[in-house]
């Protein structure tokens, strides 16, 4: 049988492949944050697809965490209610509901890609955004404030808050988002972490705050269910985060009872040179799960069944997330069984598709 379509348990849960689906900003929502019908028939189409696990977008904690004012929010009941039909669409299509948690903290307050990007002034829907050092993402981004302790908390519960609401709203995992140049993202690298406080510095005192998320998050959601943390394994600049970090990381985040390291790379500064290619950040994936002993998912150009296969039969990782081939192509998952000759379910009203 083919080990892509293995199940996977972490914990009290068991994803019937280890195909996930990759956590992907839609820039959909309703005013304030509120997931739409968009976003019931793009997750609930992957599910229906045959993914294992599917990772709706990244949510901020707070307002002032979103990236662009478009983006889904977890911090009030009126977006855990939005989620709810969602979640369970999801769940009955026999895929694992899942959520990233995120604060964009300097990349914030940003356009939707597809309508230019860059940053909102105040009268064009922007805010203040905030970081572990006023230090801009780019030239024309604005300085961010510094965050003081008294915010520093507030954030840490914000997260904490934020996860017992995405179980409220159904979600059986949650993934705390400390890669891409984000908030956690932000105070884990040397480029973007200048602070002289117990906060920045040493590489303890830059994971101390993302280890407190971690923490606070794990205390937050049920014992019986698992907690992912997607990291950038590096910069791909010279004196930035790299794998050695991440590798020390990962084993604080492992004694933290994370379950599984979702392996990206990049983001944190726009000039980086990343060498993009098939499956060229596995590696990063199978260093994490073999010096570390904690599950891995592995991400970037994941395209075709025979390579999703090949990472998982050799030991590189316990998951492959599809981002852009799952946009492409929603029922990848049926259409990979069949090239590797397993068997999986498909949903009822498409078995004469099959």
């Amino acid at each position: 049988m083919s080990r892509l379509f293995t199940p996977l348990a972490l914990r009290g849960i068991t994803a019937r492949n280890r195909i996930f689906m990759s956590p992907m900003c839609q820039y959909s929502c309703a005013a304030d944050g509120l997931a739409t019908t968009w976003h019931l028939v793009h997750y609930g189409g992957r599910a229906a697809g045959g993914a294992g696990l599917v990772m709706v977008e990244a949510t901020a904690v707070s307002p002032e965490g979103r990236i662009s004012p478009q983006d889904c929010g977890i911090w009030n009941d009126e977006q855990t209610r939005a989620f709810a039909p969602i979640t369970y669409f999801i769940r009955q299509q026999g895929a694992v509901a899942a959520l990233q948690l995120a604060h964009a903290g300097r990349k914030a307050a940003t356009a939707h890609p597809c309508r230019g990007g860059g940053p909102l002034a105040a009268g064009e829907g922007g805010w203040q955004p905030v970081a572990p050092s006023p230090l801009p993402f780019a030239a024309d981004y604005p300085v961010p404030s510094q965050l003081t302790e008294a915010e520093l908390e507030r954030i840490e519960a914000d997260f904490a808050a934020a996860a017992r609401r995405a179980r409220t709203a159904g979600f059986e995992v949650v993934e705390v988002h400390m890669a891409h140049g984000y908030l956690l993202h932000q105070f884990l690298s040397p480029l973007s972490n200048r602070r002289t406080d117990d906060y920045g510095g040493s590489p303890d005192n830059r994971l101390r705050f993302p280890l407190r998320v971690a923490r606070a998050v794990r205390e937050a959601w049920p014992a019986e269910l698992p907690v992912f943390v997607r990291i950038s394994a590096t910069d791909w600049v010279e004196g930035g985060w790299d794998l050695p970090q991440s590798l020390e990381l990962c084993r604080r985040l492992r004694e933290c009872g994370i379950d599984l390291v979702d392996c990206s790379t990049g983001g944190l500064v726009p000039d980086a040179v990343i060498p993009a290619a098939p499956g060229f950040q596995v590696p990063f994936a199978a260093a994490v799960r073999q010096q570390v002993g904690i599950a891995t998912g592995a991400v970037g150009l994941i395209t075709d069944a025979e390579q999703a296969e090949q990472i998982i039969a050799d030991g590189q990782a316990d998951a492959v997330l599809l981002g852009r081939e799952l946009l492409r192509s929603p029922s990848w998952p049926l259409q990979a069984a069949k090239r590797l000759g397993s068997e999986t379910a498909w949903p009822e009203q498409y078995l004469r598709a099959r």
